[in-house]
C-alpha cells in the first residue's frame, strides 16, 4: 500500500498483479489497482481530472489524461472518501506509476494532489531491486 497526502487530500493505492489476465509467454502483464481518495480537511473538494505517468521495465513512459476516474467526478465532503479499482497492462513484468489529481474547491480554484509512485511487480521480473 502506498499513500501520500497533499492538502489535506489522502491518496492511498494498493496494486495487485492480475496472473489470470497475463501472458507472460507474449509479454503481456496486467495489474490492478484500488484507490482510496479521503477528505481528511475541513472544506469540500471535487475530482477534476487525473493525470499518470506509467514508466515499463525499459523506461518507456506514456502519459494519460483526462476528466475525472471511471467515469466520475466525485465531490468529497469532509470526512468523505471515494474508491475506484483500474487496471494498466504493460509489455515488462514490472514498471511504476505515479500521477496527479486537479481538484476544486469551494471557491472553483483548482489545486494538484498527488497520487503517490508505486511499483507494479509481478513474480515474472527477474530483476528486484536491492
Amino acid at each position: 500500500m502506498y499513500s501520500e497526502t497533499t492538502r489535506d487530500i489522502q491518496v492511498t493505492v494498493t496494486p495487485v498483479y492480475l496472473d489470470g489476465q497475463s501472458s507472460p509467454s507474449e509479454n503481456h502483464y496486467v495489474w490492478a489497482y484500488q484507490v482510496r481518495i479521503e477528505n481528511i480537511g475541513r472544506e469540500t473538494v471535487r475530482l477534476r481530472t487525473r493525470h499518470w505517468r506509467i514508466t515499463d521495465a525499459t523506461g518507456h513512459t506514456q502519459e494519460v489524461r483526462g476528466p475525472g476516474v471511471v467515469g466520475e467526478q466525485p465531490l468529497l465532503g469532509p470526512g468523505e472518501h471515494f474508491e475506484y479499482t483500474s487496471g494498466c497492462p504493460l509489455s515488462t513484468p514490472s514498471g511504476l506509476m505515479v500521477g496527479s489529481y486537479a481538484m476544486e474547491d469551494a471557491e472553483g480554484a483548482l489545486f494538484d494532489v498527488a497520487i503517490p509512485a508505486f511499483s507494479l511487480d509481478s513474480p515474472h521480473d527477474t530483476h528486484r531491486p536491492n
